[in-house]
């Protein structure tokens, strides 16, 4: 089975536990305002098979350790669920674990719970609080990510949720207690972390030719996302407690 690639990162350490390689995954059904990665979001890219590209990931398996592993991202990586499933049986033969950084966006398929199930870690992206935000920034439905969490939390899966708070959209406390509500009671989500907004995907619009609806936003200052990080982690232990 081919899949389509946009692109590998060796030796990541911001993807999950340990070491990672990270395999960013062509294709996504969201046009989020703040996406750093607009040239993810057509199909097409570089087509591996799955003994492809696990004979290219195995070349860094010494650096995993027990931890480590591929991190399947994008894009959105479910949309290729059917490919990642396959390759994932690749993986297991060579004793390389997995994980799955997703919005949730792309439902749940038969092929999509699979991956799931079977992945080390899922690492995801809840981007806003209610449909209306949803769809206003990201041009899609909250729905399939709610239920995106709502399996994971059925199947008792590891969950790292992720937020990018971007200045002037959802960088107060206020919106932040929105984002927590959704996550009180589920026991599966093991911690809540913030991205701050950057712009060093603005060149990729202009290469492109598309509007970036973001392009007189500068990115969140470090301090800022230093004091909404406290402030979640306080009461996101508090929710859990």
């Amino acid at each position: 089975m081919k899949g389509y690639i946009h692109s590998f990162e060796s030796l990541a350490a911001l993807d999950g536990e340990g070491v990672r390689y990270g395999v960013f995954m062509q294709g996504c059904p969201l046009r989020c305002v703040y996406c750093h990665n607009p040239d993810t979001w057509c199909s097409g890219g570089n087509s591996f098979s799955s003994e492809e590209l696990v004979k290219k990931v195995s070349r860094y398996k010494s650096y995993f350790g027990k931890n480590g592993g591929v991190t399947f991202s994008g894009g959105e990586p479910l949309v290729q669920a059917a490919f990642i499933k396959d390759t994932v049986q690749h993986l297991k033969v060579a004793g390389i674990n997995y994980a799955i950084d997703t919005s949730g966006a792309a439902g749940l398929s038969e092929d999509a719970k699979c991956v799931l199930r079977d992945a080390q870690l899922v690492i995801l992206d809840l981007k806003f609080w209610d449909d209306e935000s949803y769809k206003k920034y990201t041009g899609g439905s909250m729905l399939a990510v709610l239920n995106t969490l709502d399996f994971l939390e059925s199947i008792k899966k590891r969950v790292w949720v992720r937020t990018v708070v971007v200045p002037g959209i959802n960088d107060s406390e206020e919106c932040l207690e929105k984002y927590l509500e959704l996550l009180k009671g589920k026991k599966c989500v093991e911690k809540y972390e913030l991205l701050g907004f950057h712009t060093m995907g603005f060149f990729k619009y202009e290469n492109l030719g598309i509007k970036n609806p973001l392009k007189d936003i500068k990115p969140l200052p470090a301090e800022a996302l230093t004091r909404l990080q406290k402030f979640v982690d306080k009461r996101f232990k508090r929710s859990l407690g």
